[in-house]
């Protein structure tokens, strides 16, 4: 169950971009497969530009982006990022252009042995038919990318553009409040929450909504790099400091599962493969295969091994597109 909620710091704006709330309901087939009370969280039916949960953050910081009177939004992430493509539809609908730096496959410090995805496919078309003014760039680290988004944003500026800029993925204090609001939607107890974690507001968000419960907050890391729960505990803090007002987690207060990554971020794993087939041949609904479909393999084997037990919610965050990458 959810914790008695307090009054905020701040109240953050919103406009709505999405369906809310988001369905919940039980896997009948699965959960007598896998021998769990299993249920599953529909973000990826929120109705913006093909589902994903990125539409919850983009109502918090398109508020933002409008009251700053901003002529464009500059943020960056991989090709086939599905928050560059909300995020472009999001700004289609207010009337604000919108740019993007990305990479095939930005990596921390070692390339990933992997096949490039920029080709004209999956997210990247719909990206270009919302009108997004892509910059690709050769594969470089995270921070290059970063340095070519400030770039871009800089010469936006130049032309006299006022220029509003959006961390990757939208991971920011407000788009972790978006998550300690979707908290609320859940509003009956279960023993875990389970979910794909990457720039770290989906988890921030339900660990502080979830903070006082019984309830487990269980990230399946979709990036292979350990450290990036200290930068999880950094967007922590922005969000109590700004919004909350309440105690920052540390690193250590994130539950994350570091064993499903498989051969690195944006490439598909064998086991999450395998799950997408499942969750489709059982309950007829699409994982992708990046980030859904690698956390529910982990809920696969987890409940395998008999350390995932209970009434368990599995947390759709969309992604649809990249099926046809």
């Amino acid at each position: 169950m959810s914790p008695q909620r307090k009054l905020l710091r701040v109240s953050p704006s919103r406009i709505s971009l999405i369906q809310t709330p988001t369905p919940l309901h039980r896997l009948n087939r699965l959960s007598k497969l896998l021998n769990l009370d299993l249920w599953i969280k529909r973000d990826d039916l929120t109705g913006l530009a093909l589902g994903g949960n990125k539409g919850r953050k983009l109502e918090y910081l398109m508020a933002s982006v409008l009251a700053e009177r901003a002529d464009i939004v500059v943020t960056c992430g991989a090709s086939q990022s599905n928050f560059i493509r909300q995020l472009g539809a999001a700004c289609a609908m207010e009337g604000v252009r919108c740019a993007a730096a990305i990479m095939s496959m930005p990596y921390d410090e070692v390339r990933p042995n992997s096949i490039s995805r920029m080709g004209y496919r999956g997210n990247l078309v719909l990206d270009q038919i919302l009108g997004i003014e892509l910059h690709p760039f050769t594969d470089g680290t995270w921070d290059e990318l970063y340095a070519h988004a400030e770039n871009i944003a800089l010469a936006y500026e130049t032309q006299g553009l006022k220029t509003y800029r959006i961390p990757i993925g939208g991971s920011s204090a407000l788009g972790a409040y978006a998550f300690y609001e979707a908290s609320k939607e859940i509003t009956e107890p279960f023993d875990t929450i389970v979910f794909a974690s990457s720039s770290g507001s989906t988890q921030t968000g339900l660990a502080h909504g979830f903070r006082g419960t019984g309830t487990r907050v269980l990230g399946i890391a979709c990036d292979p790099e350990p450290e990036i729960a200290q930068d999880f505990a950094e967007l922590s803090l922005e969000l109590s400091r700004e919004i909350l007002g309440d105690t920052p987690l540390c690193a250590s207060d994130y539950d994350l599962d570091f064993n499903y990554v498989g051969p690195g971020y944006g490439i598909p794993s064998a086991a999450g493969n395998a799950a997408l087939e499942l969750m489709a041949r059982t309950e007829g609904i699409f994982l992708d295969p990046i980030y859904s479909a690698k956390a529910f393999s982990a809920v696969i084997d987890l409940a395998q091994k008999g350390s995932l037990t209970g009434k368990v919610l599995f947390w759709h965050t969309g992604g649809v597109p990249a099926l046809f990458v």
